[in-house]
């Protein structure tokens, strides 16, 4: 007996052998079981989960000896012969081969036939989607109201491509893809009933291949078996798959996590002995690093399928949770540029190096190396922030010169504060726990500079209540000024009066203005203002390259322009007629395929020598940005096109003295136009029309009747 493939041996033959489809399979058994048969079923999915499987499992319910039922027998001839495939009422079609309207029809003409051998006949159309708009014309019909003995299967792999007519006449199941998991599950079944000797680290590599189809699943652990000559090993499959050693990517990881730029480039070294797909080794390290994050978030959700739990928790205890997401996304930027690196490994090596000299800042070993300055006085940038349970450091004895802004009419404003302390003064351990009022930014605060020590701190037992002031609800758009130095905690405060703000305001000089520190804080304009928006100098207008349709004429030569890194010049008359090899270039230039920027170097070029297979060309200098070697190669290959042989075209940037095809269609246009204009004015009828009414000729408005009319 020739050997079975394990695909089509263990094929389920029922309900109960399916794995996975749970949610499927309760819909289909409840249905069968209740008689509640509908006549069109779609199933949908990818290869190899199991459509094609059901179909056949539905029709044995359908015909079964024993009844309708969800069990079927599997005894009796209709279940053999199904199993079989054998049926004479199981109409099995493939639509990929069978795609034309006649097949359609044909098999519509059988329709009305009842079944030979069952109660049912029952057509099985797989891959459905691949039938034209016709046959799914010609399918309406009959699929919405078959005859009752009579039951539509339908599966395809991409229901996008099905009309919405077809779907509505049918009842739609969407089976999912298989996880690893279900396939190491069945697989580890199948085999000890095989009797066949395997690893379960084996198992998990087949189960990720197969990428959710059970068939190749079973495909591949077939391979495998032949593979390892009877048996089911690691090694084995990962040599026939051709995937990596996980403990050549812990390698790698060890590597980034000690920051050893020396043992990172050793581990690539063993790796690249193995000739792997690059991009494939970087998937295996975001898969590693996937786990790790798992692994940090919740230790318990770490499967063992690769057999190295241990490896991944203690990853997961010596990378801190930031680096393993930084890791994560540099690998995916990597992954997807990947093909732009001249070379895979270099490609490679660059995404580790990139991971080794930008990961974050604050991990133990990271390189810390000092930042260059931009400019902004550290003082005063540190004078702005302050932190909790310390007060506000004054960066120098001096005090910071006032911000003149006029304060919110119902804001109450404090009673100026004590002499500042010296500077860096560490803040009494008291301010930590009292929320002080006055640490509020003010508008406006006279300060003077400190002529004697400052006063103690109080107890904090003595310190009053603070008295809240009653402020109108509303948005507050007064900056923050500079802070003034620090001081002790004074007394409670003191309310000012308005005169008071008024005349600290008007102690500021627009010279005391002008000598505002650049880390001043920036003031607000009014939100009524009616100044334009400033201009956005990233912003510029793209070229565009607008390609000739067409250069078959020369006489609209003229109209056709191509941007390219300057404005061609306008074309001025050649010093003299074309003649002798300048006259066949113009003969020649509308014959070339070439087209866009190629057309108009070739429009504005004159032929100066043939010597045998070597031309030689003229192009005038003013169009030289239009000119490369992209160019040059392109109308050389147009040249050799025409004439059925290779030629070595040479162009020099010269002056053409010979009319060149661009300036003949130029010329040509020329006289057109002259001629349109002076048949207007030779015209009897507007000859009468200007002396009758006045009227005038807009000379802009003529163009000859071939040319396209112009657009005002």
């Amino acid at each position: 007996m020739s050997y079975q493939v394990l695909a089509r041996k263990w094929r389920p033959r029922s309900f109960r052998e399916m794995v996975g489809q749970t949610h499927v399979l309760k819909a289909l058994i409840n249905a069968l079981d209740s008689q509640r048969l509908h006549h069109a079923y779609l199933f949908t999915g990818t290869r190899g989960v199991g459509k094609t499987t059901i179909a056949r499992i539905i029709a044995k319910c359908l015909n079964c000896e024993t009844g309708i039922t969800s069990s079927p027998c599997g005894e009796c001839s209709v279940c053999r012969e199904i199993d079989e495939g054998r049926f004479v009422d199981l109409i099995e079609i493939d639509a990929a081969s069978r795609t034309k309207v006649e097949d359609t029809r044909e098999l519509l003409d059988n329709v009305q036939y009842a079944p030979s051998r069952g109660r049912f006949k029952v057509y099985l159309i797989d891959e459905v989607h691949m039938l034209s708009s016709h046959s799914f014309n010609a399918l309406l019909k009959t699929l919405e109201e078959p005859p009752p003995y009579v039951k539509f299967i339908l599966a395809t792999t991409d229901p996008q491509k099905l009309p919405a007519t077809i779907l509505s006449r049918c009842l739609q199941f969407s089976l999912k893809n298989m996880t690893p998991e279900r396939v190491v599950e069945h697989l580890t079944h199948v085999l000890g009933a095989e009797n066949i000797p395997f690893e379960d680290d084996a198992l998990w590599l087949l189960g990720r291949a197969a990428d959710g189809s059970m068939r190749d699943a079973m495909s591949l652990t077939d391979q495998a078996i032949a593979f390892g000559e009877g048996k089911v090993l690691a090694t084995d499959v990962r040599a026939m798959l051709g995937t990596l050693d996980h403990g050549q990517v812990y390698d790698v990881l060890t590597a980034l996590i000690d920051g050893d730029a020396r043992s990172l480039l050793e581990a690539v070294r063993h790796l690249a002995e193995q000739g792997p797909d690059w991009s494939g080794v970087l998937s295996e390290i975001l898969n590693v690093l996937h786990r790790v994050a798992i692994a940090q978030a919740l230790p318990e959700g770490v499967d063992n399928g690769h057999g190295d739990r241990d490896r991944v928790l203690a990853l997961a205890q010596a990378l801190p949770a930031e680096d393993v997401q930084f890791y994560y996304q540099m690998g995916l930027i990597g992954r997807r540029d990947l093909p732009l690196a001249p070379d895979p490994r270099g490609g490679f090596e660059m995404v580790l190096l990139r991971m080794l000299a930008f990961r974050p800042a604050d991990s133990e070993n990271a390189p810390r190396q000092p930042l260059k300055s931009v400019g902004i006085n550290p003082a005063t940038v540190d004078s702005q922030t302050t932190v909790a349970g310390a007060a506000p450091v004054a960066p120098t004895p001096t005090p910071a010169p006032a911000v003149a802004v006029a304060p919110a009419p119902v804001m109450e404003t404090r009673a100026p504060v004590e002499p500042a302390a010296p500077a860096y003064a560490p803040a009494p351990a008291v301010v930590e726990e009292v929320d002080l009022p006055w640490n509020e930014p003010k508008a406006a605060q006279p300060v003077s500079a400190p002529e004697s020590e400052p006063a103690p701190a109080p107890v904090a037992e003595e310190i009053p209540e603070p008295v809240l002031d009653t402020v109108a609800e509303q948005p507050d758009l007064t900056p923050m000024p500079t802070p003034a130095p620090a001081s002790p905690v004074p007394d409670a405060p003191e309310v000012e009066s308005q005169e008071q703000v008024q005349a600290a305001a008007d102690v500021v000089t627009p010279a005391m203005l002008e000598h505002v520190p650049d880390a001043a804080p920036y003031v607000p304009a009014p939100m009524d203002r009616d100044d334009e928006p400033p201009p956005d100098d990233d912003y510029y207008e793209p070229d565009i390259d607008i390609d000739p349709a067409s250069f078959a004429y020369l006489d609209d030569l003229a109209h056709e322009t191509v941007e390219a890194v300057e404005k061609e010049p306008e074309l001025l008359p050649a010093a003299k007629p074309a003649t002798g090899l300048a006259a066949d270039w113009l003969e020649l230039f509308p014959k070339l395929p070439i087209s866009g920027m190629t057309g108009s170097i070739a429009a504005n070029c004159t032929l100066i020598s043939v010597d045998g297979d070597n031309w030689l060309l003229h192009l005038d200098p003013a169009h030289s940005a239009l000119f490369n070697a992209t160019q040059q190669r392109r109308l050389n290959d147009a040249l050799n096109q025409y004439h059925e042989r290779t030629l070595n075209l040479s162009i020099e940037l010269i002056k053409p003295e010979q009319e060149t095809p661009a300036q003949a269609a130029a010329r040509r246009r020329a006289d057109r136009q002259r001629q349109a204009e002076a048949s207007i004015h030779a015209d009897p009828f507007i000859q009468q029309m200007l002396e009758q009414f006045g009227a005038i000729i807009r000379e802009d408005t003529i163009a000859p009747v071939d040319a396209p009319a112009p657009t005002h």
